[in-house]
């Protein structure tokens, strides 16, 4: 990751066209901002375009988002001049959401904008703005339709900006989260149809933080109860599994309940848990 330098007019350009973009809602808005690399570019670069009395920062406050990332997103809001909004976060009240099936993250987002929608008009200000790159549209990605649904507007993908892209602007303008892995949100690590619940949101939670003081950045820890599956990237495995590490690691993972701890061998792979809706059904005689 931090290999990546694209030239560096390349890199003024795709900042232009982000800041260009901006230019068109004026009018104020409320940026859906979740801590990782995407929507606190945006925040950035909106507080610019904007100022930061046009903008509210809204976060959801719910146990499917890491606690350390809700913090994140409310230092660089205060850092930036613009009012942070936690917002109430309570997907897991609502019956699909809890259901889990492969249109979870619809009813997320349908909730999440629909709060965001309601605190824009509350405010005075027009449009709603999230984080979705130009990447985003590629795979299982149900979220993007809600987006639709509450007229949510993607400045990030109407500059065109790739995530390769938006990290190197982020860089650039000297953001602490350029590098930051993604962390899609914890209910991401529950095979769909497994009932989530904020008991089981919360053990992920900590079993994650458990990999994390031990220094893995990238990782997920999915939830197939009683067993705590891995992953991080295959280089770091054998950091994984290192004596000392492994115990700690067995350990933390015990202490939340979770009988078994097994390492995927395939390694980190963002959306594994789609790979299932990919795959071809079986044919007899094949």
């Amino acid at each position: 990751m931090s290999s990546l330098r694209p030239p560096p007019r390349d890199v003024i350009e795709a900042e232009q066209r982000l800041l260009q973009a901006l230019e068109a809602y004026a009018g104020g808005a409320v940026v859906a901002l979740s801590g990782g690399s995407d929507s606190s570019l945006l925040l950035h670069a909106a507080a610019e375009v904007l100022g930061p009395h046009n903008l509210l920062a809204a976060t959801s406050r719910s146990e499917s988002l890491p606690a350390e990332d809700l913090a994140e997103a409310g230092a660089l809001a205060a850092s930036l001049g613009v009012e942070h909004v936690p917002l109430s976060g309570g997907e897991v009240d609502i019956e699909a959401f809890r259901r889990n099936g492969p249109d979870r993250c619809f009813h997320c987002k349908l909730h999440l904008y629909g709060e965001m929608r309601e605190l824009a008009e509350r405010r005075g200000l027009a449009h709603v703005l999230d984080g979705t790159n130009a990447d985003d549209g590629e795979g299982h990605r149900p979220g993007l339709a809600a987006g639709e649904r509450r007229d949510v507007a993607s400045p990030l993908a109407e500059a065109g900006l790739s995530k390769v892209w938006v990290r190197a602007v982020a860089r650039h303008r000297g953001l602490a989260s350029w590098d930051k892995p993604a962390n899609a949100c914890l209910a991401s690590r529950f095979p769909y149809g497994t009932t989530i619940d904020r008991a089981d949101l919360l053990r992920v939670q900590r079993a994650e933080r458990v990999l994390r003081d031990l220094g893995f950045r990238d990782l997920r820890v999915r939830f197939h109860d009683p067993v705590a599956r891995i992953e991080v990237p295959l280089e770091q495995v054998s950091a994984l599994l290192a004596p000392g590490v492994r115990e700690r690691v067995v350990d933390g993972l015990r202490a939340e309940g979770f009988h078994w701890v097994a390492v995927d061998l395939e390694g980190l792979r963002h959306g594994s848990l789609d790979e299932p809706l990919r795959r071809e059904p079986a044919h007899d005689g094949a």
